[in-house]
């Protein structure tokens, strides 16, 4: 393919990538960059589109790579690293006391609420809050495996709304 035609596709083809950088970016002139920098890299690369291949899917795909690689090195400059020595918190006596009171009542609460649970919720909740698998559960009380899952689902969406306070 002639660089004539390759240029002519490729302007023919660019007004897609507009609202797909406004849509990555959320911002009109780092849309505006992000374009820019499409084109440009598009035409640097020519050599390495393929006769055939979808344009505008090459095009989505540069401009995709060149988003995550601006934002992924925008992250790792806003990254601060704290390099200063911290010694001074071992000897920091700070006393805190529990309030194991409040915490009691808590427990007492939410222990209240799994045992007013129905019975076909509440078995399969408690069993996988004792540590067991689904699969385990499941071959314990002879049910399928997705039966298990939504029971424990269900399970903790109606503790969730009974304990909703805390």
């Amino acid at each position: 393919m002639s660089n004539v035609d390759f240029n002519e596709m490729l302007v023919s083809n660019a007004e897609f990538l507009r609202p797909f950088a406004i849509t990555l970016t959320r911002d009109n002139e780092a849309a505006q960059d992000l374009f820019q920098e499409t084109m440009y890299r598009a035409i640097a690369n020519r050599e390495k589109y393929n006769v055939g291949t979808n344009i505008k899917a090459w095009l989505y795909t540069i401009m995709r790579n060149i988003f995550i690689n601006n934002y992924r090195r925008k992250a790792k400059q806003n990254t601060i690293f704290d390099r200063s020595s911290n010694d001074f918190l071992l000897n920091y006596n700070q006393v805190t006391t529990a309030n194991a009171a409040e915490g009691t009542l808590k427990l007492k609460e939410i222990q209240e609420a799994i045992h007013k649970l129905p019975e076909i919720f509440r078995n399969p909740f408690l069993l996988y809050f004792d540590g067991y698998k689904y699969h385990e559960i499941a071959d314990m009380l002879k049910e399928p495996l997705g039966t298990i899952k939504s029971r424990i689902h269900f399970a903790r969406k109606l503790l969730k709304a009974q304990i909703s306070r805390y």
